[in-house]
């Protein structure tokens, strides 16, 4: 058995990190709904977090760490990941948006600019690519 089958790699961390702030998100308003799960599939699977490894997210998600992305495209891109979860209930609940803050800045956001951003994101966001949210983020109001 080989280290990285021991503890995984640096990539997988942070992907099982991530997931586990998704996972937060989509309980902050109450119990996870059917869209939420739904939503927490595909994510698993696009994350590659495997069906033991959802299991334990979904148990005890605050034992996962956030590992910030070192890229600002890697962080819009897990700043992205979250909105999709809350807005898969169709609302932003007082909850969600202070998890969402934390997660700014965990993800490696100054405060200043987390807040902008999420302000911005919160304006904007619908059921867009990614490509189309970091677009709109970027273009003047």
């Amino acid at each position: 058995m080989s280290f990285s089958d021991l503890f995984g790699t640096g990539e997988h961390l942070r992907n099982l990190g991530h997931f586990a702030a998704i996972v937060n998100l989509a309980a902050a308003d109450g119990p996870i709904n059917e869209r939420e799960e739904a939503q927490l599939k595909k994510f698993a699977v696009k994350l590659d977090i495997e069906e033991d490894e959802y299991l334990k997210v979904l148990k005890n998600p605050n034992s996962f760490p956030i590992h910030p992305n070192n890229s600002v495209e890697g962080r819009l891109e897990r700043l992205y990941d979250l909105f999709r979860i809350i807005y898969s209930d169709h609302e932003l609940d007082k909850e969600e948006e202070e998890l969402l803050r934390k997660y700014a800045i965990g993800l490696g956001f100054f405060k200043k600019v987390s807040e902008d951003i999420i302000k911005r994101s919160i304006e904007i966001f619908g059921g867009m690519s990614f490509e189309d949210y970091r677009y709109l983020l970027k273009r003047e109001k």
